[in-house]
């Protein structure tokens, strides 16, 4: 055994351990994070409009692949730092964890909170350019290579500056160029920034949002005076809405500003979309639960004193009343209290209570004037409710079959009954199947082999989505049922990972059965408990020197890099289609060992996409899925 001594401890200074582990803080190498990059700077700005100081952002594709924003704010400080005895604005572009948003002075509410975006970016930028318009005067800052200053600094540690300005032109421009020996592309994509900033637009009422590409030369303003109601409005645009114009409500409790806008559609289902300083809190948190509570009391307590319910009638459930509801619900908070650095769920418990606080009070004030848009939501909740009484009928019939499912000829269980160590791979046939059986350890590897696609439930009943042998192996193999008996506690594993061909197939069967767990299990996504197997697509054969060796590449992005390494010179290529063409002992070492393989863990960051992607791709309503064809298309990278 080696011996385990302090020098083997690295310590990775400054900005270097963002370089080396880019994934921890910006999710991916790949277009995700690319983009991620520019809504880190696009928060720091938006941060000031939240302050009060800003209210116009440009954000620009520049010719040469740069990405410029520049905001009318106050401008970064540019005064000494107390502690680090330089320019402020050099701290804040090259120390971790360094900003104003720690205290309540300079950022009452803000959604960039640990203060690592702005240096994040420039760790990552093979050059950035730092422009600060403050006090009458010009300062520019320039970084190369991941964070390195250029630009020298005065004696006392200050920036010199360049030029003059008014005293009322003041913000800052932030230009950028990711480092193409990081990331898997450098090429951002105009649709993906022009739908964020739409979104932008509407959660920060008034703010204007200027889009420039150089490279085509299209300009585009956003600016939403109506805020989040227009928001519901572009969401249902293509729905059967109960009412014409959503409601709107807007109010503050405990120094926390509360807005929730919301109209029912024809949809079976509910569309839940929470915002906390404009950060789309996707796994929802206390701000959901004020806002469902208040929603559930108040409109029983209204169906009771219309008569809708009779005093022998139970009173609706929380579901029987959200059906068919598209809501966003958007809190401003002095100090919320995310989960992690992905902030995907809300913990604060002041937050529930003036959701329900504004919300009980003005949409009662709304819907006393407004009985017609209430007695439509009544009878909505009245017709669900007699619907679930007839499904619940229905469902209970199949739910106790599922004991009766025979999962021993498809389910290849593992022998350890702890589910924290237990894992389920679901794949596509029996042949692929058997080389995985082989291949697992039987301990703590269950198998479960699909015959065929499963159903696409974007476009069945209920009822014959219970009744599908796929589904019914699933939720059996599972253990936590489905729907209202959904209990992830009694999930018999850790994780459950998707195994498919690299192929169309594939594809299809993974975005079938990702599908089915975003409509019907969505806390397992939510859980982080949902994975894709990312089997190598290379075995590459090379020599360094006399030396002979293999390595596995996962992609065509690893191959150019391997290709570039002009110290491998490759003897043999082989590309893999199928999980069948690995054997027992490639597939265990590429794709189950837990100590080498690669999982990706399914996740949402955005629910208002994951909807309307999911409803686009996979429902029956075939002209926003051409479209939708037609305008990613030119984006495909194609296997031929």
């Amino acid at each position: 055994m080696s011996e385990y001594t302090g020098k083997e401890i690295v310590i990775l200074e400054g900005l270097e351990a963002v370089r080396k582990r880019p994934g921890m803080y910006i999710g991916s190498t790949g277009p995700r994070g690319l983009h991620h990059l520019i809504w880190e700077i696009l928060d720091n700005s938006i941060d000031e409009q939240l302050a009060g100081f800003c209210n116009e952002i440009h954000i620009t594709m520049l010719k040469d692949g740069g990405m410029c924003i520049k905001d009318n704010g106050r401008g970064v400080p540019v005064d000494i730092h107390p502690t680090k005895k330089v320019a402020t604005e050099r701290v804040v572009y090259t120390i971790l964890h360094a900003g104003g948003k720690f205290g309540n002075s300079a950022y009452k509410v803000s959604g960039g909170l640990h203060g690592v975006g702005s240096s994040v970016v420039n760790a990552l930028s093979a050059r950035m350019i730092v422009e600060v318009h403050r006090n009458g005067v010009v300062y520019r800052d320039e970084y190369k290579d991941g964070g390195h200053p250029i630009t020298p600094l005065n004696s006392d540690g200050s920036l010199e500056p360049v030029c003059k300005c008014a005293k009322a032109d003041t913000g800052t421009t932030v230009t950028f160029y990711p480092d193409p020996d990081i990331f898997e592309t450098v090429e951002f994509k105009a649709d993906i920034i022009k739908k964020k900033l739409r979104e932008t637009a509407y959660l920060n009422k008034n703010l204007k949002l200027v889009f420039l590409d150089e490279t085509t030369g299209e300009e585009k303003v956003y600016m939403e005076k109506d805020g989040i109601k227009s928001f519901i409005s572009y969401i249902n645009r293509d729905a059967n809405v109960l009412y014409s114009e959503p409601i709107y409500i807007e109010g503050t409790s405990s120094g926390i500003e509360v807005e929730v806008a919301f109209q029912y559609t024809a949809n079976f289902s509910e569309q839940i979309n929470p915002y906390c300083n404009r950060i789309n809190v996707v796994d929802g948190g206390t701000l959901v639960t004020g806002f469902k509570t208040a929603l559930t009391r108040v409109m029983n307590q209204y169906a009771r004193e219309l008569g809708v319910l009779k005093d022998k009638d139970e009173n609706f459930d929380g579901k029987d009343i959200r059906n068919g509801i598209v809501a966003i619900i958007s809190i401003k908070h002095p100090d919320p209290q995310f989960e992690g650095q992905t902030k995907t769920k809300l913990g604060n418990t002041d937050a529930k209570t003036a959701v329900d606080d504004v919300f009980s009070t003005e949409v009662q004030r709304y819907l006393d004037k407004n009985i017609d848009v209430l007695r439509t939501i009544l009878d909505n909740s009245m017709k669900s409710y007699n619907a679930r009484k007839a499904s619940d009928k229905a469902r209970n019939a199949v739910l106790k079959q599922l004991n009766d499912v025979d999962t021993k000829s498809k389910l290849a269980a593992c022998t350890s009954k702890k589910a924290e160590e237990c894992e389920v791979y679901i794949v596509e046939g029996d042949s692929a199947g058997g080389t995985v059986k082989t291949a697992r350890n039987r301990r703590t590897q269950a198998v479960l082999p699909l015959r065929g696609k499963i159903l696409n439930v974007e476009k069945a009943t209920l009822e014959k989505i219970l009744i599908n042998n796929e589904i019914k192996s699933m939720i059996a193999a599972f253990g936590c049922g489905i729907g209202d008996e959904f209990d992830i506690n009694k999930l018999r594993y850790d994780k459950i990972i998707i195994l498919t061909d690299a192929d169309v197939d594939g594809a299809h069967i993974s975005t079938l059965l990702l599908t089915f767990f975003y409509r019907f299990m969505p806390e397992l996504i939510y859980s982080g408990k949902v994975y894709r197997g990312l089997p190598p697509l290379y075995k590459v054969d090379y020599t360094i020197g006399k030396k002979k060796k293999s390595e596995y590449l996962f992609d065509d992005f690893a191959l150019e890099k391997f290709r570039k390494n002009k110290s491998n010179k490759i003897t043999g290529l082989q590309r893999y289609k199928g999980l069948g063409e690995m054997d027992a002992q490639q597939l265990w070492e590429t794709t189950l060992d837990p100590e080498s393989r690669i999982l990706a863990q399914i996740s949402i960051s955005d629910s208002v996409d994951a909807d309307e992607i999911t409803s686009v791709l996979m429902s029956s309503n075939v002209p926003p899925r051409r479209q939708f064809i037609m305008e990613e298309a030119k984006y495909a990278r194609l296997d031929i």
